[in-house]
């Protein structure tokens, strides 16, 4: 495989890396501040962030999966991904380069498994999901109601992006994706009772906005903080899709 090859996988792989509160890839939001290939098949990444005060633990995820799905293409011998400009960067490049995992990384401040910090922002992506599929419904289908919302199943959704991004969301938690199963259903894959199905998806609703609002005002801050990132995150393989 020739060194455009590579990177080209390369990007692809980084556009399966998302932020785990913004819930959209790095890079569509300007996180990746450069990536280069060597003939030898070392594929070096440099990552950035907002702000430089960021939370460690979102950071270290970001750089972990990172290295993650760079490391799995089969051509790359070698995977190096750091962390520019933040005030852990040097803790967090080292354990990175050493695979100390995150507790290995940050030791007792690491009091919380990341796997588990993993999973509560992919439930809250969920969450946010089903707004954005329902949200669809609703409007490809006028006469419907808010009120027979908690009957309707996966199958029942239209074939559309929104569709298709609750299928992953669900994959990442866990639950299943058959066509029968309803869509308003809890982090363990249980329906709501139709009584309580306004306050859900007013809560679903009031998460999908702040995820959104928060991604707006990152990208805002991002182009104050670095005022090339429009141009270089423009790279990114899902810039056409």
């Amino acid at each position: 495989m020739t060194t455009e090859l590579l990177e080209q996988a390369a990007w692809a792989a980084l556009d399966e890396v998302v932020d785990p509160e913004l819930d959209e890839p790095i890079t569509d939001l300007g996180f990746v501040r450069s990536l280069t290939v060597t003939p030898a098949g070392v594929v070096t990444v440099h990552l950035r962030l907002p702000t430089s005060f960021c939370a460690p633990n979102f950071a270290y995820l970001m750089v972990s999966d990172a290295k993650d799905v760079l490391s799995r293409l089969p051509q790359a011998n070698e995977v190096v991904v750091m962390l520019d400009d933040h005030h852990d960067s040097d803790r967090i490049n080292r354990g990175i380069a050493a695979d100390a995992g995150y507790q290995g990384t940050f030791g007792i401040e690491a009091a919380r498994d990341l796997d588990d910090l993993r999973l509560t922002f992919r439930r809250k992506a969920h969450t946010a999901a089903v707004e954005r599929a329902l949200g669809a419904l609703l409007r490809s289908d006028p006469g419907r109601r808010e009120e027979s919302l908690h009957e309707v199943t996966i199958g029942e959704l239209p074939a559309e992006r929104a569709t298709e991004a609750l299928l992953r969301r669900r994959e990442a938690i866990g639950l299943s994706c058959a066509g029968t199963e309803r869509v308003l259903v809890d982090d363990h894959g249980n329906p709501y009772p139709a009584e309580e199905i306004p306050l859900r998806l007013r809560f679903a609703r009031s998460v999908r906005i702040s995820i959104e609002g928060n991604a707006h005002f990152c990208r805002g801050l991002l182009r104050t903080r670095y005022p090339d990132s429009t141009r270089d995150h423009a790279f990114s393989s899902t810039q056409d899709t």
